[in-house]
């Protein structure tokens, strides 16, 4: 008999026994329109009844510094915006498609500016919370049995838009301890936050942050400094989850296996997304962590907008049968799909995929 979403992810986070992988993916904001174009997606369908997912997110609170702030547009092009944000961060973002936004300037590079600033604005506003969406797709979710996770950013992804990545790193390094109270601080914060929404408005299945912690071939940082500066402060969120009886899902782009241990200890029960082009192997974090983790992802989006379906099929047959050992595996490209993607293409992913993930 066929599972829920609800009753098939939460058996696959605590790797119990499944009839299938679970499923879930991201997508670029245009590909659903390109598909709906193509007349392969009813308009008013979304991809998630389309294809089956299991899951949804919602991510509800605003974690701007200066909520009263408008952001303020200083240059403007055909192809990007250049604005000054509530953050004090200038970032140019380009127009006609999503990207990771250019780091022009920020107000806070240091301690000082850090704290004056920006901490004494971190407070437990109401305003930072989006109640009725909340209650809205976890009511929605509820209704289609699919497992409703509570979305966020966890402490290192709430830094860098105050002070920019290399500001940050250099911190790590030059003033470490200034580091660890942006890090706690903002932890405390959405702790706070989730303890407002989650006493009004009931809990999620489950947490998932996301936290972009390595690019090709390397972590942001050593292992030992994830230890000692970002570690506690990631145990702090893991811990109140936890004791919520909530698990976690952690995302990061890029190449983190050297912190995985450290993750693991902190309280991570699932691994989500195992970037390969980065350097990420799912299989070899399945041999060294699939007693204690979940994997979700790690499937080459490069196959997916080269539309090679040998190239898929060829990496289906080779990892899914390993990586659904111990019902511990929700299938996912190792990043998102965007618009370069045919309908035709994904179709063959998800199908051949849960073909191959269903359990005899």
């Amino acid at each position: 008999m066929a599972m829920t979403g609800i009753e098939r992810i939460g058996n696959i986070l605590q790797r119990k026994p499944v009839d299938r992988i679970g499923l879930y993916e991201h997508f670029w904001g245009d590909t659903l329109q390109k598909w709906q174009a193509g007349g392969h997606i009813r308009v008013g369908e979304d991809l998630a009844s389309h294809f089956g997912f299991d899951m949804t997110t919602l991510w509800p609170f605003n974690m701007v510094a200066d909520l009263d702030f408008e952001p303020e547009i200083l240059e403007e092009t055909d192809e990007t915006v250049l604005t000054r944000d509530g953050n004090g961060a200038v970032l140019r973002r380009h127009k006609l498609h999503s990207s990771t936004p250019e780091h022009v300037d920020f107000a806070v590079k240091e301690r000082p500016a850090w704290e004056e600033l920006i901490k004494p604005r971190l407070v437990p506003d109401r305003r930072r919370i989006n109640f009725e969406g909340y209650r809205k797709a976890r009511r929605e979710a509820a209704e289609t049995d699919r497992f409703f996770c509570w979305a966020g950013v966890n402490c290192f992804e709430l830094m860098h838009p105050v002070c920019g990545h290399e500001h940050m790193l250099v911190g790590m390094a030059v003033d470490p301890d200034w580091v660890r109270d942006m890090a706690m601080t903002f932890v405390d914060l959405s702790i706070q936050l989730q303890e407002i929404l989650f006493a009004e408005e009931g809990l999620p299945d489950g947490i998932w942050y996301y936290e972009d912690m390595g690019f090709k071939q390397r972590p942001f940082m050593s292992p030992t400094m994830y230890r000692e500066i970002i570690k506690p402060a990631h145990e702090k969120t893991m811990a109140f989850a936890h004791s919520l009886g909530l698990p976690v899902i952690m995302h990061s782009c890029g190449f983190i296996e050297p912190l995985l241990p450290d993750m693991v200890d902190a309280g991570i029960d699932c691994l989500q997304v195992m970037e390969v082009k980065a350097g990420m192997d799912p299989l070899r974090i399945k041999s060294a962590f699939g007693d204690r983790l979940t994997l979700f992802g790690g499937m080459d989006a490069r196959n997916l907008v080269a539309n090679d379906r040998d190239a898929i099929r060829a990496e289906l047959e080779a990892k899914i049968p390993q990586l659904m050992e111990g019902s511990g595996y929700i299938l996912h490209s190792d990043h998102s799909i965007p618009t370069t993607t045919d309908y035709e293409t994904y179709r063959y992913f998800v199908d051949e995929g849960l073909r191959l993930g269903t359990y005899n």
